[in-house]
């Protein structure tokens, strides 16, 4: 009876950890998107996870949420320094969110600040 539970807990964590490593590890999709930063903000109760959204249109109407792994600080520094401003970002989308890493499937792993196409000089 023994050997049987621990064989089933064994499979239970190795079915576990295989996805784990898969939605981690293995990207769904790579992108760059652009728009106006609206929202940065490090947020949770128990994970604190670092959540944003750009807006993709003149009225808003298209929200991009996304989120950033607390390891990538040069990229939280630069999302907290362009607040408000057009940003193009670089990110990967995973197969399935992991709550105490985002909200969102989508993680950016770069950002640049871009001139916006709604005020060219």
């Amino acid at each position: 009876m023994k050997k049987i539970l621990a064989i089933i807990i064994l499979v239970i964590v190795l079915l576990f950890a295989s996805w784990y490593a898969t939605v981690y590890f293995a990207t769904y999709s790579e992108g760059v998107r652009s728009g106006e930063l609206i929202k940065f903000s490090n947020k949770g109760i128990l994970f604190k996870t670092w959540e944003g959204e750009i807006s993709q249109g003149i009225s808003g109407a298209q929200i991009f949420s996304f989120s950033v792994e607390g390891k990538n600080e040069t990229v939280i520094k630069k999302l907290e320094k362009f607040q408000g401003r057009y940003v193009k970002l670089k990110y990967k989308e995973r197969f399935a969110t992991i709550s105490w890493l985002g909200d969102s499937k989508y993680f950016v792993i770069d950002v640049e600040e871009e001139e916006s196409p709604h005020f060219r000089k």
